[in-house]
């Protein structure tokens, strides 16, 4: 069968209000298979409602290759042998991308300070700047990640504000460490948040055995808890012994 004859049908929404994300995610992977597209709109609430009940279906888009209904558009990445995600799934994809995006971020605050990005500073950017953004995504809902947060910090257990508090205190510690201000206040703080982490994440997953989400990109995340969640604490305790000792250092 040559390219030219591929043909499929497509019935996707597009109102005036509306028009439906997947049905045009639809529409592109069949084009980049090399199909033309028959591409059929519906246009109202109630032809989007008589198309269902005349085809049996629940949602919209669907796709028809050949007479066949092959369905919506993961049913149509199935046919085409494409993965498609589990929304429940755990994943590690959030942690890395941010700490290859703040990695990035430190590495571009030190070209444009001094021209280099291998410094000391840049990697005591990194940790501040990974630092703010973690307590960014936690921030996001604070309420959510508090809950999570329950399910195996040691302090927060005890003292359930501690869980309001501790995205507030991630922050600030991270800003004030990127600008080398109020070493007094950012350095225990950074050195406590740190250490009841750590000791609640290796706790929790190496003694307890327990497998939970961790919290650590906030209340929506599906990252597991354990290595990464305990990555993140102890960077803050190593920033904060660096920036202890920084000073005797350079002295």
């Amino acid at each position: 069968m040559t390219t030219a004859k591929k043909t499929a049908v497509l019935h996707r929404m597009v109102m005036p209000g509306h028009t439906c994300p997947y049905g045009l995610k639809a529409r592109h992977l069949l084009k980049s298979k090399g199909y033309t597209v028959e591409d059929h709109h519906l246009t109202t609430r109630e032809e989007t409602d008589r198309f269902k009940v005349e085809h049996g279906v629940t949602t919209t888009p669907q796709t028809f290759i050949g007479g066949e209904r092959i369905g919506g558009y993961d049913d149509l990445r199935r046919y085409f042998g494409l993965k498609v995600a589990d929304p429940s799934a755990t994943t590690y994809r959030p942690v890395i991308a941010l700490f290859a995006m703040t990695a990035l971020m430190a590495a571009a605050a030190g070209y444009a300070v001094d021209g280099s990005v291998l410094t000391l500073r840049v990697a005591e950017w990194f940790v501040a700047f990974s630092m703010v953004v973690l307590a960014l995504l936690k921030l996001q809902n604070v309420e959510k990640f508090a809950t999570m947060f329950l399910n195996y910090d040691l302090l927060a257990k005890r003292w359930v504000p501690y869980g309001r508090i501790y995205p507030f205190a991630e922050g600030a510690a991270g800003v004030l460490m990127a600008a080398g201000a109020l070493d007094w206040l950012s350095i225990p703080l950074a050195l406590f948040i740190g250490t009841v982490g750590a000791a609640s994440v290796f706790k929790a997953v190496y003694l307890d055995r327990r497998e939970l989400k961790c919290a650590c990109v906030g209340g929506d995340s599906n990252v597991p808890l354990g290595f990464i969640s305990l990555t993140e604490n102890l960077m803050m305790i190593a920033m904060a012994l660096w920036m202890a000792a920084r000073p005797m250092a350079m002295g």
